[in-house]
């Protein structure tokens, strides 16, 4: 390689390190003259490279944003760590699995061989469950707009669509938009959820990006507010695990214990929150929370095997009224609405 281009390459790795690099300190750097890395710079910018310079006793360059993508430079461990990302893009549900794929492709094209072998032997699968990958995907132009107002602390409006609608109903049922702050855009079991406040609800919501149409233009900046518990991660989980209320402090509406004649290992693949332990080489406990106790009773008999109530009697109870209403069903009794 021609030693200017080898220069050049160096200088533009050195430039994508830091932010400001004084004249004086980047020719020492390159083993140059201060008028070399002046002439340099200007090959640099005939390429495409928006290199600013700043004036005055420390003044020196800095590698700006462009109103055009010129040829990146990565080091082996950022490329290795950019196309793993690209692997597994397709399972963010953000509707990019095309462009990420192309992607690859463009980023493997230009590595060298040796790069080129780690990407062949790291293939990434990324498994989710079924219902996972079910789920509707956000559209990338709403993920920016919500993205954007998160960023900029601005009110944002929106039309939500709720489960069911169809969009055929009358302009009377059409919900008014929802006015709310938005705090974070977060990802989970591949859906994607924007966590706000809501100003007409007085508190903290999480809507699906799938559902939401945004309005233009957003609204005021506002000053953002304090998650409960102070941590997005733990906010979210708690949320999907039955935490509920602005305080956070609350946890599933109904709890209940019941002893499972199955064994641990195989009730803990289905259970996505909850307490599995071992009794036996076919029997464990299990204590889980639902929004209701006839929602937990049905949720334990999913488990489809023999089980008993250790507790409370409002689970027992909840099991007792579903089994009525069982064996109604199987002997085609109509329940007496009267």
């Amino acid at each position: 390689m021609p030693k200017t281009s080898a220069r050049l390459l160096s200088m533009l790795s050195l430039l994508q390190a830091r932010r400001d690099w004084p004249g004086a300190l980047l020719a020492e750097r390159l083993d140059v003259s201060p008028r070399t890395v002046r002439r340099d710079v200007d090959r640099l910018r005939e390429l495409g490279y928006p290199v600013v310079a700043s004036k005055g006793p420390e003044g020196g360059y800095r590698l700006d944003a462009g109103t055009e993508l010129p040829p990146l430079l990565f080091d082996d461990e950022q490329a290795v760590a950019l196309a793993v990302a690209l692997q597994i893009a397709a399972t963010t549900g953000a509707g990019i699995e095309e462009a990420a794929a192309r992607a690859l492709h463009t980023v493997r094209q230009v590595m060298p061989a040796r790069l080129r072998h780690r990407i062949d032997t790291l293939q990434v699968t990324a498994v989710e469950p079924p219902a996972a990958r079910a789920n509707p995907q956000a559209d990338s132009g709403v993920l920016m707009a919500l993205s954007a107002a998160v960023h900029a602390r601005e009110e944002l409006r929106f039309d939500y669509t709720r489960a069911g609608d169809t969009g055929d109903a009358g302009d009377a049922d059409v919900p008014p938009p929802r006015r709310t702050q938005p705090h974070h855009l977060v990802t989970w079991g591949g859906r994607w959820y924007l966590v706000a406040w809501d100003l007409d609800r007085e508190d903290w919501r999480t809507f699906r990006a799938d559902r939401i149409s945004p309005r233009t233009p957003t609204g005021p900046r506002f000053t953002r507010r304090e998650l409960p518990g102070g941590d997005v991660t733990a906010f979210v989980t708690s949320r999907f695990q039955g935490i509920y209320g602005s305080d956070g402090s609350a946890g599933w509406p109904c709890r209940g214990e019941v002893i499972l004649d199955l064994p641990a290992a195989e009730v803990s693949r289905y259970l996505r929150d909850g307490l599995v332990e071992e009794l036996g080489p076919d029997r464990c406990r299990l204590v889980t929370g639902s929004w209701s106790w006839a929602g937990l009773a049905a949720g334990v008999g999913r488990f489809d095997a023999d089980f008993e109530v250790v507790g409370p009697p409002e689970l027992r109870e909840a099991c007792a009224r579903l089994a009525r209403r069982y064996a109604d069903a199987a002997a085609g009794r109509c329940p007496d609405r009267t």
